[in-house]
């Protein structure tokens, strides 16, 4: 990093933390290539589907704190030669 984006980083790091999280997001808002078209559509339907999905009982779902120890699990056997 350069020094002058360290100076920005330091003076960054002294705001509270919402203005921290507002800084963040324009700054990666600013390096993202444009969204590909129907994008949102499609997401707003993939939602949508998996509303219904558990709505209807079609899917289980699971606390959180159980699917992170199954995410963290798959993590670790994956690391394992």
């Amino acid at each position: 990093m350069s020094a002058k984006g360290q100076k920005l980083l330091e003076e960054a790091l002294t705001l509270p933390a919402d203005e921290r999280a507002d800084l963040a997001a324009t700054l990666i808002e600013s390096i993202e290539e444009a969204e590909d078209e129907g994008v949102e559509e499609a997401w707003a339907e993939e939602i949508g589907r998996r509303i219904q999905e558990v709505e209807s009982g079609a899917v289980k779902t699971i606390p959180w704190s159980e699917a992170r120890l199954r995410i963290l699990a798959l993590r670790d056997a994956r690391k394992r030669p």
